[in-house]
């Protein structure tokens, strides 16, 4: 494929959009939220498939394509098939949040990048797609947007108000999970750059931990879709069977959220399993996530100069030790822009500014996570997931998380009870 001139590097480039976005939003410059819930035919056409709601979807439709453009032209990408996949992608991710938005499906709490993820899966291995096409997909460079907005969804000042007990916990648990998943891992001698990714993926925060972590050593997209998956995967039967084994056991409501927001993955899933249980546990259950999504930044500049030092060819010589040059060069860059707008939004805007963009941001957000996954699902294929290769890093999540809700689940008990 045919390379054009590059102004940024990808991460640079991604905190540039990211700030575009933030920045366009607070001056005025607000995308309506496209209505996409509804509980029967008559909702669905007399609510979402109007032509004033179609309207807001073209709306957000062409804003979100300028941005692709604009991302495509910045790191030097081939613009003329962007004009073919994007629409293709948007589409299959507008179906997925029209099925994500039925009353049902809310019920369950089953997220719209589920189906995402599900109908990219079955468009990719079910239809013979271009090469072209396939190698135009960009779910990285999609989900790290997505990822720079979400910092402005982390308040400081609500976790330092509501929330120390909250990073009491997530301290815990993100260094005995990460260390215990690593120790897993390495046990079934599963590959470095797997292991980093799955160890994060299951102690820190899910999706976004993993794609912190691919960025920081530089990391394969294969292995890192499988972790994504299984991530998704698995969030689904944890959301609904442990607020069930929260309400057999009488578990307090507290503990219920501090257990729910420590162990699932995906901050989305938190929350649609709190609310099953209760308003004290919903908010507990939110604080608990959030408090993990605060310590991405330092879990990426950590892992940064751990890969950094431990997979430098001389590592071993004292005399060559890697510099911090080398750090900054593999410190994934968008993780900057995910804690500078946390900082903006915590300390710099006040509750009324942050207030009228709130919705919007939130809207774009999991646009870009829903896009991240169609593009992810459409990458993917089944027989990756089901070699013999993969069943390893399954097996070492799968027990990874075991510890992880067993753990989380003390821990709880400990702080909240």
């Amino acid at each position: 494929m045919p390379t054009v001139k590059s102004y940024l590097p990808e991460d640079w480039a991604i905190v540039t959009l990211g700030f575009l976005i933030i920045i366009l939003s607070l001056a005025g410059v607000v995308i309506a939220v496209p209505e996409y819930k509804w509980a029967d035919s008559a909702d669905l056409f007399g609510k979402v498939l109007t032509a004033a709601n179609l309207l807001k979807m073209v709306v957000l439709f062409a804003f979100s394509f300028v941005v692709a453009i604009l991302g495509a032209l910045l790191i030097g990408k081939p613009v003329k098939p962007m004009l073919i996949v994007f629409p293709a992608v948007f589409a299959l991710t507008t179906i997925a949040l029209i099925a994500a938005g039925n009353a049902t499906v809310n019920e369950y709490g089953i997220e719209a990048v589920i189906f995402s993820l599900v109908i990219g899966l079955l468009v990719g291995n079910l239809f013979k797609l271009p090469g072209w096409f396939r190698e135009s997909l960009t779910s990285e460079f999609f989900v790290k947007i997505g990822l720079v907005l979400l910092g402005t969804t982390v308040v400081f000042t609500d976790m330092l108000k509501d929330g120390k007990l909250g990073l009491i916990q997530a301290l815990v648990v993100v260094f005995s999970v990460w260390y215990f998943s690593f120790w897993v891992c390495k046990k079934l001698k599963i590959d470095n750059e797997l292991t980093m990714m799955l160890s994060s993926a299951v102690s820190i925060c899910g999706v976004s931990a993993a794609i912190a972590t691919s960025g920081a050593i530089k990391g394969d997209s294969r292995k890192l879709s499988l972790v994504i998956s299984l991530v998704l995967i698995t969030a689904i039967p944890m959301m609904i069977f442990m607020p069930m084994i929260a309400n057999y056991f009488r578990f307090p409501e507290a503990v219920t959220g501090a257990w729910l927001g420590g162990s699932i993955d995906t901050t989305g899933a938190v929350a649609a399993s709190g609310s099953l249980v209760g308003e004290t546990a919903l908010k507990v259950s939110t604080i608990v996530k959030f408090s993990q999504n605060v310590l991405l930044g330092i879990a990426a500049f950590a892992i940064s100069v751990y890969w950094t030092y431990t997979k430098n060819p001389n590592a071993s010589d004292p005399d060559t030790k890697p510099t911090l040059k080398v750090i900054w060069e593999r410190f994934p860059k968008f993780v900057i822009g995910f804690m500078i707008a946390s900082l903006v939004f915590s300390f710099f805007l006040d509750s009324g500014a942050r207030a009228a963009v709130k919705a919007p941001l939130k809207n774009l957000q999991g646009l870009w996570f829903a896009l991240a996954f169609t593009c992810i699902g459409l990458e993917t294929n089944f027989k990756d997931l089901a070699s013999v290769e993969s069943r390893k890093p399954v097996y070492a999540f799968l027990i990874a998380q075991t510890f992880n809700v067993l753990i989380t689940l003390v821990l709880a008990y400990l702080l909240f009870s």
